[in-house]
């Protein structure tokens, strides 16, 4: 089941909320967390071990986190926090990268004129697991610190670790931001509003602009890219590069709106990165929350700028690549953030940051380029991708067809214009500025009966973040 649906719209989530404000605050937690384990059920009900495993997720790391918080010898506690990270990392890499790992090691056994040494898994990767993992672990993390102290209710930490809003695909959401309000959290009829409205607008992106211009994507997919003329293939990067954003961009907004509604304030998860002048800006506005957890849990424990600059950010972006997926794809990708961030920590972001209109020129070509690593998988597909949109280095005689760009430019003009404008941040400045106009909440009317009109045709494609 996913936001963008006519089962959670209509069907789901006002059954939950009828049932949430029915019963005194005492037991609101209890409601929450039931329907967040039913709203994964549905996710996961074909693999129910799955279900198993994030109910002891939270057994096991409410016992360690308990016996940290009880152990006054560092030593002591060290063990248990080393214990709960190897339980949590361990399943994370056991669904996501034992194949992966297997995979190499029998290609390179393969070279060397063996046989295969590993058996592959064949798992399907448990939705979320990379969401909940890092949740739950920067909760340990943080109660060995003495930062936060250890839940004394399962419930309240189970509440925490699966709400439904935010279970799938985020944002991290630490433990110490939610801490009061999972405890005690007030209600009003503005705040319900308002996650209404923020909702609303997060299904609007979602729907009307990422689905639509996410099919242009497909189309360069379908047709084929030994068979695309240059414009094609930089359109239709462009077109995944809106796609991708305003895909998780919507749901993180979703999950804020929902969280609104039953008194919760999750973080901001985006602040307009492709108005960023280079990628260090941009990853500080690009998934803010997973920015922070490796910030905070990884880049500053290993030395952050201080000492060792090259190998901590090399440690972070290799890490990254590999959280989003178990593919040399995504290694690729980390490696070219982490080149690219580290020239810009020595001169070239300083030049960027002083010449503003040269550094969104230079991330014009870049962000779209990353993303073409993130989107493919097959590295012989990228290096044919890359001769498409630079001509110059291709020596292929495939025929194109020269005018197609036209075509599919004016398939999907409304969209990709849609999505551009929505990209200045202009529109929520007025949306800011006349929040409570009669004309804005005509607006959102017409923008939630669009999407449900989509959604009814079956335009409710899963969420790209659905699959990290």
């Amino acid at each position: 089941m996913v936001f963008s649906s006519i089962e959670f719209v209509f069907y789901f989530l006002p059954a939950f909320l009828l049932v949430y404000f029915a019963v005194p605050q005492t037991y609101r937690n209890a409601v929450l967390f039931g329907a967040s384990l039913l709203f994964y059920f549905y996710g996961v009900k074909d693999q129910p071990f799955y279900m198993v495993l994030i109910v002891l997720s939270i057994l096991v790391n409410f016992f360690v986190a308990k016996r940290m918080s009880h152990s006054h010898w560092t030593r002591n506690r060290r063990r248990w926090l080393k214990l709960g990270l190897f339980y949590n990392l361990g399943w994370l890499f056991v669904f996501k990268y034992l194949d992966f790992l297997s995979e190499n090691i029998n290609a390179v056994s393969r070279l060397l004129g063996g046989g295969e040494l590993l058996p592959y898994m064949n798992l399907v990767l448990p939705i979320g697991i990379s969401f909940y993992t890092f949740q739950i672990s920067s909760y340990l993390i943080d109660v060995f610190r003495k930062q936060i102290k250890a839940e004394q209710s399962v419930l309240t930490l189970g509440t925490y670790l699966v709400m439904f809003p935010q279970l799938i695909a985020g944002p991290i959401v630490l433990y110490s931001s939610v801490q009061k309000e999972l405890h005690k959290r007030r209600h009003s009829f503005s705040r319900f509003e308002n996650g209404m409205r923020e909702f609303t607008i997060g299904l609007g992106l979602k729907v009307l602009i990422a689905n639509q211009v996410g099919n242009l994507w497909s189309q360069v997919n379908a047709i084929g890219y030994e068979s695309i003329s240059t414009p094609l293939a930089w359109l239709g990067l462009f077109a995944y590069s809106l796609q991708i954003y305003f895909d998780f961009y919507g749901y993180s907004l979703m999950a804020k709106g929902l969280g609104w509604m039953m008194g919760f304030r999750f973080p901001d998860n985006f602040n307009n990165p492709y108005l960023s002048v280079s990628m260090t800006d941009f990853w500080r506005r690009w998934h803010m929350t997973l920015g922070s957890w490796f910030r905070e849990y990884v880049y500053i424990p290993l030395g952050g700028n201080r000492r060792h600059l090259a190998r901590n950010l090399f440690v972070v972006w290799m890490l990254t690549g590999l959280w989003h997926g178990a593919s040399w794809n995504f290694v690729l990708w980390g490696f070219l953030i982490f080149v690219l961030i580290f020239l810009e920590k020595k001169k070239l972001g300083a030049v960027l940051e002083t010449y503003r209109p040269l550094g969104h020129l230079y991330m014009l070509f870049v962000i779209p380029l990353s993303w073409l690593l993130f989107a493919v998988t097959d590295l012989r597909q990228i290096g044919l991708y890359l001769q498409r949109l630079f001509p110059f280095f291709s020596g292929s005689t495939v025929p194109i067809f020269a005018q197609d760009y036209i075509k599919y430019g004016r398939m999907y003009l409304l969209s990709l214009l849609a999505g551009l404008l929505c990209c200045t941040g202009w529109p929520r400045k007025c949306y800011q500025r006349y929040k409570y106009h009669f004309l804005t909440a005509v607006a959102l009317l017409a923008i939630f009966w669009g999407c449900v009109y989509c959604m009814y045709l079956g335009l409710d494609d899963p969420f790209l973040y659905f699959r990290f």
